[in-house]
């Protein structure tokens, strides 16, 4: 739906169970073998959805985000204080995974890149059980890794004092702390809250983490239903047939890629959104795709300044024009966040110290705990013991016109601090308990 990207030869054929593409040091895709990576060059796996409902939406865009800022890299085209050429002055190439298949065939997938393929460093994951699944991989390999999406809360809860491990954004309970607390403040008198949601740990615990927030910050809300189709769906009338009944003012979202742009079509043509506002928590992958298949006034969010919600700076400005110049289209949330783990990865390496080729422990020493700038603005790793960012969320409404395009009106602002647990916290019991320690000021 909505904007149609033009297949690249290397989304139309993958090439077997180990599939790979190089992004080579010029910056341009093609078809490699699996040699290791010659000297003089730094080697990272990237693993993202190439085929599948969310390609297009968020497995597409990231792998041409990638595209666009390894061949500036390799260029020394950043701007500062990325603008030195290389990763550590090495060529940057990169391996290309497609993630569709599963979790047990992305550890296959994960343990050739660091085995066979030799990667030096591994970058990937959209969907949370990938991500789930890689992470004890990453650390029985001792191989650097950066999750640049995966959104599941319970990445680092479940992994034991990770040394190799990393996320650079957000996870799912700052997208939902963030809506309640959007909805308390542009929103104050709804009490009829319905929500749908795919079916597996991903959705029930957005929707969990949400109708926590909502008790706590509008304690007169109904829930008055909460729908939960399979993941990848495609087709929902039963559920909006269900959702109409109810009645509600408000229906959130935490269903992604095509799933949920498949939902607000269907549910804009059955009119259940001319009836309830959809709160989307991330629906700003759908930005430039909606067009007027979502209405005016939905509310939609990209976990934190990210796509259309990026601040001004020298590398968003840089990113965005680039990309649009390369792609046709304005850089969505899931092509900033990988713009974001590349730059965290130049970051770590040209200040590892390293002569040459930084080793994993050394990417790992230097980013653990670290700030550096990105297209985002300035990013603390100041959650997870120094393995995952802290960042502001933002949400705001989708409005488009045929004459001037899409636009975000309303748009709010909430510091990590206020939407994300403190480093120790249980993210469901922090919000229980009523954001002990969050500061919203």
């Amino acid at each position: 739906m909505g904007h149609s990207l033009q297949p690249k030869p290397w989304q139309r054929k993958l090439l077997g169970t180990a599939t790979s593409l190089a992004i080579a040091s010029v910056g341009v895709m093609g078809f490699a073998g699996s040699a290791s990576a010659q000297e003089g060059t730094f080697k990272v796996g990237l693993v993202t959805f190439l085929s599948g409902g969310a390609s297009g939406p968020f497995g597409v865009p990231a792998a041409q985000a990638a595209e666009t800022v390894i061949k500036a890299i390799n260029e020394g085209t950043l701007p500062a204080p990325y603008n030195t050429k290389g990763i550590n002055g090495l060529r940057l190439e990169s391996v290309v995974i497609d993630e569709a298949g599963g979790p047990t065939k992305q550890v296959e997938e994960y343990r050739n890149l660091v085995q066979r393929q030799n990667v030096d460093a591994v970058i990937g994951y959209i969907s949370s059980g990938d991500c789930l699944a890689v992470s004890p991989a990453a650390e029985e390999l001792k191989t650097f890794t950066i999750a640049f999406d995966c959104g599941t809360p319970r990445l680092f809860p479940e992994l034991d004092n990770p040394q190799y491990f990393f996320r650079t954004g957000l996870d799912a309970t700052a997208d939902n702390v963030g809506a309640a607390h959007y909805l308390k403040e542009t929103r104050p008198d709804i009490t009829r809250v319905a929500g749908i949601q795919q079916n597996y740990a991903w959705g029930q615990d957005s929707w969990n983490d949400f109708q926590e927030s909502m008790k706590q910050l509008m304690p007169d809300t109904e829930f008055v239903d909460n729908q939960t189709p399979q993941i990848f769906q495609g087709s929902y009338g039963t559920e909006i047939s269900a959702l109409q009944t109810r009645r509600p003012e408000i229906i959130h979202s935490s269903m992604w890629g095509g799933d949920m742009e498949a939902f607000v079509a269907q549910a804009n043509v059955r009119g259940l959104l001319e009836q309830a506002t959809a709160v989307l928590t991330t629906g700003e992958s759908g930005f430039n795709r909606f067009k007027n298949q979502a209405p005016n006034g939905t509310v939609i969010g990209g976990r934190g300044p990210f796509g259309a919600f990026m601040p001004d700076n020298d590398l968003s400005e840089w990113f965005s024009k680039a990309y649009e110049a390369e792609h046709g289209v304005p850089p969505s949330y899931p092509s900033s966040k990988m713009a974001q783990a590349l730059l965290a990865l130049k970051y770590a390496a040209d200040n590892s110290g390293a002569k040459g080729k930084p080793s994993d422990e050394q990417l790992a020493s230097t980013l653990k705990g670290a700030t550096f700038e990105s297209v985002s603005g300035t990013v603390r790793m100041a959650l997870a013991n120094g393995h995952q960012a802290l960042q502001p969320m933002y949400y705001g409404e989708y409005y488009y016109s045929p004459d001037s395009g899409p636009e975000l009106r309303n748009v709010r602002s909430y510091a990590g601090e206020c939407v994300s647990p403190p480093d120790n916290h249980n993210a469901q019991e922090w919000i229980k308990a009523g954001f002990p320690g969050a500061r919203c000021d």
